[in-house]
């Protein structure tokens, strides 16, 4: 069970946890994090445990969806937990908000790993998923994880399970604006390995590997890795398999 913490529901940050829009962050600030989830034990937790990181920070916390869009634009956080079920608005519906006007990372936070919108939520804009039982050094280091731009599936949200929702979508017809390597580089990504695992399979560095995947990210238009699988199984160039 995930420590509580004298959090509430809807709180606002600290005056110094205030971004200054006129500036950019600099890279050693800590990582900047909105919660929204509308079981507040789930939501004391959660804050409790990340505001025990000495490079994460809680910039607030809501107990629904359109609470959470309003407190992202005003606290811009790095990453935001938004709960897939929550009143007034849900957590898919206020991850669209949010990536509408923000450059936040969004991890979606479920109770079931069968979770019917998985796929909604991926494509929506989420960068992983979270179940609420979630140890609390592997919550800590998924805000880490995505902060950074990779994909985070919770163990039990395999790839399978994306394999089996893009499967219900018909694969787009449009030809690719990738080179050969950079569609290879996103077959490995669609396969789950990290860059390191891609460099030592394509006997590459792994500065190489860096390179094709920002360059890939910029030629579809994706926001990260998570969004390069569901690209990837969109149009047909990874084929599901159960």
């Amino acid at each position: 069970m995930l420590p509580g913490a004298h959090a509430g529901a809807g709180e606002t940050p600290a005056p110094g946890d205030r971004p200054d829009p006129g500036r950019a962050r600099p890279p050693h600030d800590r990582i900047r994090v909105l919660i929204a989830d509308d079981q507040p034990v789930v939501l004391r937790g959660f804050a409790a445990v990340l505001r025990a990181q000495p490079d994460l920070t809680v910039v607030g916390t809501a107990s629904d969806g359109a609470q959470a869009v309003r407190l992202a634009r005003e606290t811009h956080p790095d990453v935001a937990l938004l709960d897939i079920r929550m009143p007034e608005m849900g957590g898919i519906e206020a991850a669209r908000r949010i990536l509408e006007t923000e450059a936040t990372r969004v991890i979606m936070i479920t109770t079931f790993d069968l979770d019917d919108y998985v796929y909604d939520a991926l494509s929506a804009g989420a960068s992983g998923f979270l179940l609420k039982d979630v140890r609390a050094n592997d919550l800590a280091e998924a805000v880490r994880t995505v902060a950074r731009g990779d994909a985070l599936l919770a163990p039990k949200i395999t790839r399978r399970l994306v394999a089996e929702f893009a499967r219900q979508r018909r694969p787009s017809p449009a030809g690719s604006p990738l080179t050969p390597r950079e569609a290879e580089v996103l077959r490995l990504i669609a396969r789950g390995l990290s860059n390191a695992e891609i460099a030592a399979d394509l006997v590459v560095t792994e500065h190489t590997v860096k390179t094709h995947v920002a360059r890939l990210l910029a030629k579809l238009g994706l926001r990260d890795r998570t969004q390069a699988v569901i690209h990837a199984y969109e149009t047909g160039l990874v084929v599901p398999r159960i």
